[in-house]
């Protein structure tokens, strides 16, 4: 099946957040945010290993006290993936966490205080290589651009952008990213659209406070996916009341629906009808829950009858076109056997970890 994008992305400046390349022609990155307290170190760690497991490139952890930057400290030792420091106010937690091996700052510098206080975080992160994510919302947006506007608009929200780059920009700092987020597809998508006309640093994109698990995927889908059409955004997180976890799952779909990126397992299964030979729901189920630990980009497709089913499983790297107690089960394109109904789960499952086995294999040194 053929995964290249048509989409031609928005040339931006190159950062790095630890091991993780944002901007230019990098891989467009997928992060969450924690939600326990950060100040209890195990249930934080446990968290963030689960993000790591199902893939996440960065995560984001809340740092809102001295006390928080202490545990901090001991949460970086015990997890490898990049860390984002999201900081308000306080120019003393952003200098406590990047001596303590933060990857990132998500820091606004015209909310930190005396431009004495920015520079000594901004010196701090250019010597040590960190860099800022100016981060605009449309729910706290500064009180004289409030009154200017009278209610949150792209531009208001671009304007709050700029000014903040424009306070690094004066300090010879250039490590930055932005993100403009509102809990409105349509006020997020223009701003994004009108920021990725101003600037070239690489965008954060993301639907704030889009909502539970189902509305806010939807939210997420339709605003990332506009942006992501366009070729704008370098790295994305969907704001889900929901596990974490789900957040980069959300994330990978659509970079996995629009040929930017390829991870994990892309199921393809019909939505199932009177034609099928045996119920479609409760194997995508099983096998969705089965195969969550795959990293490996693999189609797999499962369709309840012969209609479109031989189609589809010939153009998959594993596919099963349904049929009368026996289906019939494809293997990079050619049909390797029948498969009794009641057994179609194991049998897929068994076959997508030879093949995860044989393409590890085929990798390792000689």
């Amino acid at each position: 099946m053929n995964h290249e994008s048509p989409i031609h992305r928005r040339r931006s400046r190159q950062i790095h957040v630890g091991k993780v390349a944002i901007g230019g022609d990098a891989p467009i990155s997928v992060q969450s945010m924690t939600n326990t307290e950060t100040r209890d170190v195990a249930a934080t760690v446990s968290q963030i290993s689960r993000l790591e497991a199902v893939g996440a490139d960065i995560v984001r952890v809340s740092v809102p006290s001295m006390e928080a930057a202490e545990a901090f400290k001991a949460i970086r030792q015990q997890v490898e993936v990049p860390l984002v420091a999201d900081i308000h106010f306080d120019h003393r937690i952003a200098l406590q966490v990047m001596r303590d091996g933060v990857d990132g700052l998500r820091i606004n510098p015209g909310n930190i205080g005396s431009i004495g206080k920015t520079r000594l975080v901004v010196e701090m992160a250019k010597d040590r290589g960190i860099p800022i994510r100016i981060g605009v919302n449309a729910g706290s947006l500064e009180k004289d651009i409030q009154e200017k506007y009278g209610e949150p608009t792209p531009e208001a929200l671009v304007e709050s952008a700029l000014r903040h780059a424009a306070i690094l920009d004066e300090l010879n700092f250039h490590d930055v990213k932005i993100s403009v987020k509102a809990s409105d597809v349509f006020l997020a998508v223009e701003a994004y659209r009108l920021l990725a006309q101003k600037v070239d640093y690489p965008l954060h994109l993301g639907i704030t406070e889009a909502g539970g698990l189902r509305s806010g995927t939807v939210k997420s889908a339709i605003g990332l996916g506009l942006l992501l059409n366009e070729g704008i955004g370098d790295t994305i997180r969907v704001s889900l009341a929901a596990d974490p976890v789900e957040e980069i799952r959300v994330g990978f779909d659509i970079l996995k629906s629009l040929h930017l990126r390829q991870k994990g397992i892309n199921l393809i299964a019909c939505p199932s009808c009177s034609r099928q030979e045996f119920d479609v729901i409760s194997t995508i189920n099983a096998l969705e829950s089965r195969l969550e630990d795959i990293l490996e980009p693999m189609d797999v497709s499962v369709i309840g009858c012969v209609v479109n089913g031989i189609g589809e499983a010939k153009e998959a790297d594993i596919g099963l076109a349904g049929g009368d107690r026996r289906s019939i089960l494809y293997y990079r394109g050619k049909q390797v056997e029948r498969v009794e109904n009641q057994n179609i789960v194991d049998v897929i499952e068994k076959r997508v970890r030879t093949e995860l086995a044989e393409r590890l294999a085929s990798r390792k040194p000689l």
